[in-house]
């Protein structure tokens, strides 16, 4: 398999894809450490998470040149992406033993109750390209930390990042056959599908995410995605400042070049500020830097996938035969690389896909709203649900829009937002349980009850 440098189009390495064979090889490997791994205290494996923590931070030069020349993030996004993941890793440090302890129920009388949580067993971690190692981490240390063994998939386009992960787990003291990287495109993900796995966790987009579902859901084991978002942006007319909400609206389009599930894809503006919020992002979006993501200076470098180009610039023309109009960008960037232009429209409604359809990618239209009721109307009609922001100076006001969104999340005054103490999750097309949090330390256990009398 060639691993491509987007910026640049050239070939970085080539590396050895999966074979049945060998997968069949990691898979019993896997499933005779996890008896071993299980009877390790908990403690213990935590200690080993803890030695992989340090390691990241040791390492994280190597680590972020690496991310950034396969997939394409700014140098400094890369960065950002190793400091969260270590922040995660903090909190399950932190808190694992407390959540994955035996609970007691009921201490007096003739029958004593108890709850014991024990792993499910090996698990698959289908990966995503575009945090790596964030949204690796919210799977295979808490799958690890509760005594389970990882199948791990790192995607195409993250491939030699993934196979840093594990060489810096083994370096950190988790056990060879405990986890276990499986190299390959899609056909390669199909061969985990197929074996005895005692849980699935996937994250990517919905069409996938469904295929995994329906073929694995005769196993009747747990199975988790973390799917894409059309997530909405609401400002209302009292906000203290429309150059900031406008700058956290940009910001949350193009972070990681909009490659986000939880970017901002679509933005509303109460008619009254909406020509004032249009020109300050406009004029804030010109700013922009488009180059190569090693120079400092870059805030925009390339698209991980070339079709997505084309997938954009698509989406862009559909919405303009449609009657939107273009206020900046909308274009791929000649020369080499995979390079698209931030864009914006206006003049934007629900007939054109860039306001129903996941864009994926820097575009976004903003559209005119009389009033929070219409709001609400266009940011409900989707079918997916992860997160939706409100910016509005009355939290009161904001929380009437939050709490009528059935997403996963919701933001008053921020964005585009992770935060290990709280659940993520996505409801409809984003997908179904949840990660991070006690529920993501639990999500890789089962739980005994246990009835003692006598």
């Amino acid at each position: 398999m060639k691993i491509i440098n987007p910026a640049t189009e050239e070939l970085i390495q080539e590396v050895a894809e999966d074979t049945v064979e060998t997968v069949r090889e990691k898979f019993a490997s896997l499933k005779k450490g996890q008896r071993a791994w299980a009877k390790v205290d908990v403690e213990k494996r935590i200690a080993a998470i803890q030695k992989f923590y340090g390691l990241l931070e040791e390492h994280k030069d190597e680590l972020a040149h690496t991310l950034t020349s396969e997939m394409g993030k700014p140098l400094q996004q890369s960065y950002n992406e190793l400091n969260g993941a270590r922040g995660r890793i903090k909190y399950f440090i932190d808190n694992s033993a407390k959540y994955l302890a035996e609970e007691w129920v009921t201490t007096e009388g003739a029958t004593k109750e108890k709850i014991v949580y024990e792993p499910l067993g090996v698990i698959a971690n289908i990966s995503a390209w575009n945090y790596p190692f964030l949204v690796g981490i919210n799977v295979f240390i808490p799958a690890l930390i509760g005594g389970n063994t990882v199948f791990y998939k790192p995607s195409e386009y993250a491939t030699l990042t993934g196979l840093h992960i594990q060489n810096l787990l083994y370096k950190a003291g988790i056990p060879e056959d405990c986890f276990q990287t499986v190299i390959g495109k899609g056909d390669v993900g199909e061969l985990l599908l197929q074996l005895p796995l005692d849980g699935y966790y996937f994250t990517g987009s919905y069409r996938t995410g469904k295929y995994i579902a329906e073929k694995v859901a005769g196993k009747m084991v747990p199975c988790q995605l973390e799917l894409g978002g059309k997530d909405p942006l609401y400002v209302m007319d009292d906000v203290d400042s429309i150059e900031k909400a406008a700058a956290d609206a940009l910001e949350g389009v193009v972070y990681n070049n909009g490659q986000s599930c939880c970017a901002v894809e679509r933005i509303y503006v109460h008619e009254k500020i909406y020509d004032a919020f249009v020109d300050s992002y406009v004029s804030q979006c010109k700013k922009l830097v488009i180059g190569n993501p090693m120079e400092n200076e870059t805030d925009i470098g390339p698209l991980s996938r070339k079709e997505q180009q084309d997938f954009l610039a698509a989406q862009v023309d559909n919405a303009v035969q449609h009657g939107a109009s273009i206020k900046h960008g909308g274009k791929k960037v000649a020369g080499k690389g995979y390079y698209f232009e931030p864009a914006i429209l206006t003049n934007v409604n629900h007939t054109m896909a860039l306001m129903t359809e996941e864009s994926f990618g820097p575009v976004v239209g903003i559209q005119k709203v009389k009033d929070d009721a219409e709001a609400i109307q266009l940011m409900q009609d989707t079918a997916y649900g992860l997160t939706a922001a409100v910016y509005s100076k009355s939290f009161e006001r904001a929380e009437l829009v939050m709490q009528q969104m059935d997403t996963g999340s919701v933001y008053w005054n921020c964005c585009d937002r992770v935060s290990a103490a709280l659940p993520w999750s996505g409801r409809k097309h984003s997908g179904f349980g949840a990660t991070l949090s006690y529920q993501g330390i639990r999500a890789f256990v089962q739980p005994k009850a246990y009835h003692i009398r006598g």
